[in-house]
């Protein structure tokens, strides 16, 4: 019996705690870096075969401290991050460059990045590209000849 009142109330106690930093959260009483991006997802559109994949994401600190982008990480490795190399300061914007390989003819993509910083709001935040590239113009045509019927065997 004592084992489940104590269970009920470690339920009730980290309910309340969640609430509560949700609560905190939404009324901007958070200290510390805090991140914010200007879009979460970049769209392509149709972008021509091998032409320039490379796209910027603004990040903002809306904190109160230095916000460090520790670690950006592309879904594969047709996806390169690049992360600011300084500490954006509070009320301050930075770049986060992604490179995205356009030699992947005639196809659509959707690809994440994952960032990992110190914000107190999103330690880890995913956004992500999307788009298509449109054929290779150069790629030989290939054109195929009209089948040959099967020999039909005599009896």
């Amino acid at each position: 019996m004592k084992k489940l009142i104590t269970f009920v109330f470690a339920i009730a106690l980290f309910t309340g705690a969640t609430v509560n930093a949700q609560e905190t959260a939404k009324k901007g009483e958070l200290k510390g870096a805090q991140i914010e991006f200007d879009k979460e997802v970049i769209d392509y559109g149709e972008v021509e075969y091998a032409s320039n994949g490379e796209r910027e994401f603004i990040i903002k600190n809306i904190g109160d401290a230095p916000l460090v982008i520790t670690r950006t990480k592309g879904s594969c490795g047709c996806t390169v991050p690049t992360k600011p190399s300084q500490p954006i300061l509070p009320g301050e914007t930075g770049i986060m460059k992604v490179k995205y390989d356009t030699k992947r003819a005639n196809q659509a993509f959707s690809k994440s990045i994952t960032v990992t910083s110190n914000a107190v709001n999103f330690p880890t935040k995913v956004v992500k590209i999307k788009g298509k590239v449109l054929a290779n113009p150069n790629a030989k045509k290939v054109t195929l000849k009209k089948p040959v019927k099967p020999a039909v065997a005599a009896k």
